[in-house]
């Protein structure tokens, strides 16, 4: 019977690991989020631009076409880059869009160091948004 308990640990240390490998993985190379924050408000905002050095923030709407288009390169961004990418649902957020003169979507707003930098207004290409992302990392 001691076997099947050794064998039983084992596996529960196995498991272990892989649930921490799992939540590592979530994380890229500076800490930032390996995924698309959804923000929902200003202190959300305002927090997660704090929070990490670069922020690529996607200010989208989910009726457009452009931003749905855009949703596989936010989220490569995210995965492969130092920088954390945020997404502000205008239609829910109208006030937080405003603040940022978003009269357009996608409306991308890049954050370095918590302060806008950079701003531009419908599709950009994965090799733009990486290149410009890059610059402030």
């Amino acid at each position: 019977m001691s076997g099947d308990s050794s064998i039983e640990d084992i596996r529960n240390q196995k498991i272990d690991e892989m649930k921490k490998e799992t939540e590592d993985a979530t994380e890229s190379e500076a800490g930032a989020p390996a995924e698309p924050v959804y923000v929902n408000g200003v202190d959300k905002l305002t927090s997660t631009t704090s929070e990490y050095d670069v922020v690529l923030v996607d200010f989208y709407a989910d009726w457009c076409g452009p931003c749905q288009m855009l949703e596989p390169v936010v989220e490569s961004i995210a995965e492969s880059t130092a920088a954390a990418v945020a997404k502000v649902d205008v239609d829910a957020n109208q006030q937080l869009a405003a603040q940022f003169g978003v009269q357009g979507v996608p409306t991308m707003v890049l954050f370095a160091d918590g302060e806008p930098v950079e701003q531009m207004v419908g599709f950009e290409d994965e090799g733009t948004l990486r290149s410009l992302v890059e610059q402030y990392s």
